[in-house]
């Protein structure tokens, strides 16, 4: 057997593209197959079961070989992670435009998807993997860290997780996050997860690390946790296991968590959810042999699961859904009744984590703003987190997220950082890094991003637009009028994307990226992108009558036709 092609992003300051737009995309491709990044980079899997960043191996050097050739007027054209065309646009037009996923809505369904993908007609990019802007576990991590205090200071009346049990599932890409964050709030984690090779892949990572403690025993991990939780000990636990397992031995036992949620793959029952009751290796063979079979038992599972949350809710953990899908795909599957998990007036009976603790930093336009140093060296980071920490000297959330991701969090690929900043903040940051590229204080350009999960990029009614004001949970115009306008502003490139984070036929999301690379066209552009993209937040949330976002607006000296009329 051959040995598996490593990929990597080149680093430093000599070109493989034409210009250094094209450049970034080329190493922000490699970057999220990196194996110190992607999940699974043999077979181009980024994260969240299949997301993948193109579509087979022939696509993905046709792509490179694309942005090697790209010249700075021309725009390359990405269909499912297949390159289909070359279009000449002109020098502020992005430079390549992606667009994942995308079905017409009645065929929007899982089973359709995968008739397309076995043809070879299309790919799973999730959010940021076929997006290009992927940058490990971090990319999550700061706003798993928000919701959690947030969800101290809200529901638990703490300002931090200290003598407190946070309980949830899974350790991959996204989910990988939850542990480091519970323990940078001072708090203790105790995680399932069925693979054990991402449990030791986080256990592994270096300090500090994703997972402090692997422990087999389930009652000795519950022990320790709880004598953690005793000592307010900041630990993170990982036992290898279906969180379902854990759920039920947890309520056998009579341990309420303190904080319950659940991040595993069940947006997709069949390659991303593993059913409880089956060895891993045979729940894999069953997937392979019998996918009906697989679903089926998956969905019994995923109703066991919420019967569980639930029953730990009742007993008076705060509970809250994490965005993975799970409480809608529960109900798909036919095994848990309605009354189960919605009240009377359709609501659910444990809210997702957007309605219960970020739709007030989304109303200010706030979200997941992230970068990356193209240099390779992170030594560029830590001039970024100096430059982040001059410009909103006033901001004490922001300071302590910086010093603590410096002290606390490793590297995954190219060096990067995120932080949530918000409209009127955003463009601040890219016109500083630029300036930093041009004075040489930085070595190499800066890539800046963002989730997808973002304050008006999204429409995903069981997450980012669940339970809106207005009713407008699934009104899709606003992703699109998100990516329409960051193409006009000069994004670098963009993407348009279907069923991200929580499946097919539930979300449509909108990403953008803009490179600093210390040329003044590059900051003409910085200042409409990173102004534009978060005021999208701002205008989503006024338009849905929240007053946080209409009081933003006024403040901030945003123009809406009919809010003073």
């Amino acid at each position: 057997m051959s040995n598996p092609i490593v990929r990597r992003a080149p680093r430093g300051t000599d070109l493989t593209c034409k210009g250094w737009l094209q450049e970034a995309a080329y190493r922000m491709l490699l970057n999220n197959l990196d194996p110190e990044v992607a999940e699974d980079p043999e077979h181009l899997i980024v994260y969240g079961g299949t997301g993948k960043a193109a579509r087979n191996p022939e696509c993905l050097e046709a792509i490179l070989a694309a942005l090697r050739e790209l010249e700075a007027d021309e725009t390359l054209l990405v269909q499912s992670g297949k390159p289909v065309g070359i279009a000449r646009t002109h020098a502020d037009a992005p430079r390549v435009m992606i667009a994942n996923s995308n079905l017409v809505p009645r065929w929007a369904t899982w089973e359709h998807f995968h008739e397309l993908e076995a043809a070879g007609l299309m790919m799973y990019g999730q959010m940021t993997a076929g997006s290009w802007i992927y940058i490990g576990t971090q990319g999550i991590l700061q706003g798993t860290y928000e919701t959690l205090v947030a969800a101290a200071r809200q529901d638990l009346g703490k300002d931090d997780l200290a003598g407190t049990l946070t309980v949830s599932g899974g350790l991959g890409g996204m989910s990988g996050a939850q542990p480091l964050a519970a323990v940078m709030a001072g708090g203790v984690y105790l995680g399932a997860e069925v693979d054990p090779a991402r449990l030791a892949r986080r256990a592994a990572s270096r300090r500090p690390r994703y997972l402090d403690e692997v422990i087999v025993d389930l009652d000795a991990a519950i022990d320790r946790a709880l004598a953690a939780r005793t000592a307010s000990q900041a630990l993170s636990i990982g036992w290898c296991g279906n969180i379902v397992t854990l759920l039920q031995r947890l309520l056998e036992r009579g341990v309420t968590p303190d904080l319950l949620t659940d991040q595993t793959s069940a947006h997709d029952e069949l390659n991303g959810y593993v059913p409880d009751g089956l060895p891993f290796e045979e729940a894999l063979c069953l997937r392979m042999a019998d996918p009906a079979a697989y679903c089926a038992a998956s969905f019994r599972t995923m109703a066991d699961h919420v019967r569980a949350m639930r029953a730990l809710q009742q007993r008076g953990a705060v509970t809250f859904d994490y965005g993975n899908n799970l409480r809608a795909k529960a109900l798909d599957g036919g095994f848990l009744r309605p009354e189960e998990i919605r009240g009377a007036d359709g609501h659910w009976l444990y809210p997702g984590f957007v309605p219960a603790y970020v739709r007030p930093l989304f109303c200010q336009g706030k979200g997941p703003f992230r970068w990356a140093a193209l240099s390779g060296d992170p030594a560029d980071i830590a001039e970024t987190d100096r430059i982040i920490l001059e410009l909103f000297p006033d901001n004490a959330p922001l300071a302590n997220w910086i010093r603590k991701a410096g002290e606390m969090i490793p590297f995954q690929g190219l060096p990067a950082r995120i932080c949530w900043l918000g409209y009127g903040e955003r463009h601040l940051a890219g016109l500083a890094f630029n300036r930093a590229v041009a004075e040489g204080r930085l070595k190499a350009p800066i890539v800046i991003g963002r989730d997808h999960l973002d304050c008006g990029s999204v429409a995903s009614p069981n997450r980012e637009t669940e339970a809106m004001r207005d009713g407008s949970d699934a009104v899709a115009d606003w992703p699109l009028l998100n990516l329409m306008l960051a193409t006009a502003s000069g994004a670098s490139w963009v993407s348009f994307h279907h069923g991200g984070g929580v499946g097919m036929g539930y979300s449509l999301h909108a990403g953008q990226v803009v490179v600093a690379d210390g040329t003044p066209a590059a900051a003409a552009r910085l200042e409409r992108v990173l102004t534009n993209d978060p005021l999208m937040g701002v205008l989503r949330h006024s338009d849905a009558g929240y007053p946080a976002a209409l009081d933003c607006a006024r403040r901030t000296g945003v123009r809406i036709p009919l809010a003073d009329r």
